[in-house]
């Protein structure tokens, strides 16, 4: 019994240092800022208790329901990321010479700084960066075409970006499902004369679901938060064709000093994603095996 106690108190002693980072920067900053959303919230003078005028504010707010739109839109980028990591897993899951490397190299964009990756597309899809270049002299493209001061491709230009660094997360969790899956059960298969495609579909696809509805779960969430990418390439423009929630709430917290109404905006959307969490969660533990998780 004492030795269990000890080596649980020297797990917990392992545990602190993290404990005492999130406490500090991520816990106490989110309770913190839910009183603020109910002030006219001055760094300098006096804050005042408005009571739900911010919300009324926000409800009303042109500006932030289109942030709540793009936001929305940013989600389309779910479905092709998941199925572009599955593919991607299934071919790093083959034992064949140098695979490891394969893993290695599609996994360095994750580890990458999203800054130091945004800065490096912002170059690509420049006017005369390497993109235009490349579809200029082969033809694809008459003129130059400017990605992200263009509304028609500005969102779709960081969509493809966050994508691109998001595959070899995915990869890896998909990788971990597939290496879980018995290999009895797919040469079973074959030996009962399944095609690997009848095999993909029939064995591997349904054993992932789990996997597929948490990874969905996990990309969602980090779609609906984007943040970094659209602040450092595009800052919510051209107009407002790439505002989402995050680069709005920042905008008015710490360029319009409005605190108590960044707050407001930020509850609003932590509501939001938690029902959307809820709703996946639920049809997640009905329909993809999501009731262990």
């Amino acid at each position: 019994m004492e030795n269990k106690l000890k080596k649980s108190l020297i797990a917990y002693l392992f545990i602190l240092p993290a404990m005492i980072f999130l406490v500090i920067f991520v816990f106490y900053p989110i309770v913190a800022s839910i009183p603020l959303a109910f002030y006219d919230y001055s760094v300098v003078g006096q804050s005042k208790f408005v009571g739900l005028a911010n919300f009324s504010r926000a409800i009303h707010d042109h500006e932030f329901w289109v942030s709540v739109e793009n936001s929305i839109l940013f989600v389309g980028v779910v479905p092709p990321l998941q199925l572009l990591s599955i593919l991607l897993a299934i071919f790093v899951n083959r034992k064949i010479k140098g695979i490891s490397f394969f893993r290695v190299l599609y996994y360095i964009p994750v580890v990458t700084s999203m800054v130091a990756v945004s800065i490096t597309w912002g170059w690509i899809f420049d006017p005369h960066g390497l993109l235009n270049t490349f579809m200029i002299e082969h033809g694809i493209f008459s003129k130059p075409i400017s990605f992200l001061n263009d509304p028609r491709f500005a969102l779709l230009s960081l969509m493809f970006i966050t994508m691109w660094q998001g595959l070899g997360y995915y990869m890896m969790i998909y990788l971990a499902g597939l290496q879980s899956i018995p290999k009895e059960l797919e040469e079973s298969a074959y030996v009962d004369g399944a095609t690997r495609t009848q095999t993909l579909y029939k064995i591997t696809i349904p054993l992932l679901k789990p996997y597929i509805w948490l990874c969905t779960f996990m990309s969602i969430l980090s779609a609906v938060r984007v943040f970094d990418v659209v602040y450092v390439l595009t800052n919510g423009g051209p107009g407002d064709a790439t505002m989402v929630t995050s680069v709005y709430q920042f905008q008015k917290a710490f360029t319009d000093f409005n605190f108590g109404y960044a707050s407001a905006i930020g509850l609003l959307v932590a509501i939001l994603t938690t029902a959307l969490s809820i709703l996946v969660f639920i049809y997640g533990g009905r329909k993809g095996g999501m009731s262990y998780y």
